[in-house]
């Protein structure tokens, strides 16, 4: 079977067997038996610096030394149904047809299992539907995704890859012709310039590194408090209601900062007006969208639907998944390895996880 290319190390994982459904450490005897030359090639891939064969090569001598070891258990699902949440963009009737197709895909694979994808209006049914066994997996956003983990104990699983990346670097840009900005602490007291309250780039990862490093002080225990650092922390801020905004406002200099993703200006912005503006500096990465399965969810039934949902990267599948979806494929991983630094945002900036909820609230 041809495989797309750039999933070459999703397929390597699946050859793992059962590993692909548990955290990594389990299987590792001992972090410091894992070569630095193994633990530098797993970072420099993630900043897409090495090649995936470099990747797996790494891989394979970990399972050939012994330090990670694949336990035979069972990947046959032993419950007779499961349900998956999801919040589409789409209208229901353009839904229909592609959850109908991904509902069939699955009941293939998993022999002997009904499939039903729900469609609830907010994230808010989700984790109640997953925390009383109504749910059993969901394609999340990844700030609502680490609400649920938080909130239910569920567990990210799988990461999408979009652009052949899981993630996309936060980014603070500044003018050419400004420099008095070198660091993410020095756009304290400046006119700044964020994407939205609830953006995942342009808010989140930027104000919860500063409030964690105790440039940003927040008194207080509800979003108030949020706001109120906010005006007390910078000359003047304003949520510009997305990365073309932002980066707008501080073209025409009616911000001395912008934040956002580092591939913004070349989405939104022609040639003349990228070489206006520089990045002053890359605040970390901030991961792409997930799938989850509950925490009631046995190994054996999560390792079948992983190994499932694995498929949908084959060519022959992949299309499915980017009708729903709109991904090109999903990777094997868990909470922590994927949202753990970004989730820590959230928990920071107090107040601001029923404010990412209420976002995807469609009653609202």
């Amino acid at each position: 079977m041809k495989v797309i290319t750039i999933l070459t190390l999703t397929i390597s994982v699946v050859l793992f067997g059962a590993l692909v459904g548990f955290p990594l450490t389990q299987y590792v005897s001992a972090q410091e038996e894992i070569p630095n030359w193994i633990k530098n090639t797993a970072k420099w891939w993630s900043e897409s610096q090495v090649s995936d064969t470099d990747f797996i090569n790494a891989l394979e001598f970990l399972i050939g030394e012994g330090i990670i070891q694949v336990p035979g258990i069972s990947s046959s699902p032993d419950v007779d149904s499961i349900t998956i949440g999801f919040i589409p963009v789409e209208k229901a009737d353009e839904l229909t047809p592609k959850a109908e197709a991904f509902e069939m895909f699955l009941e293939e694979q998993l022999s002997g299992v009904d499939v039903e994808i729900v469609v609830p209006t907010n994230y808010e049914i989700i984790i109640e539907g997953m925390r009383f066994g109504h749910i059993d997996a969901a394609f999340m956003d990844t700030g609502p995704a680490w609400i649920t983990h938080v909130r239910t104990g569920a567990e990210v699983v799988l990461a999408e890859v979009v652009m052949g990346k899981v993630n996309y670097q936060a980014t603070v840009w500044a003018r050419v012709d400004n420099d008095s900005i070198q660091t993410l602490e020095d756009t304290l007291g400046k006119r700044v310039a964020f994407t939205s309250i609830t953006g995942s780039s342009g808010f989140v990862k930027p104000m919860g590194t500063l409030v964690a490093s105790g440039h940003v002080n927040i008194i207080g225990d509800d979003i108030i408090a949020l706001e109120s650092a906010l005006v007390d922390s910078f000359e003047s801020y304003t949520f510009a209601g997305g990365y073309k905004a932002a980066l707008e406002l501080l073209l025409n200099d009616n911000v001395d900062v912008a934040f956002g993703s580092d591939i913004a200006p070349q989405k939104y912005l022609d040639q003349a007006d990228q070489a206006k503006l520089r990045i002053v500096t890359t605040i970390g990465s901030v991961p792409s969208h997930v799938f989850m399965v509950s925490a009631d969810m046995s190994d054996s039934t999560k390792t079948a639907l992983i190994k499932a949902m694995i498929q949908l990267n084959y060519q022959e599948n992949n299309e499915i998944l980017s009708d729903l979806y709109g991904a090109e494929a999903l990777l094997p991983t868990t909470t922590e390895m994927h949202i753990g630094d970004f989730g820590t945002n959230i928990d920071t900036l107090i107040g601001l996880d029923q404010l990412i909820l209420d976002k995807y609230n469609k009653n609202k």
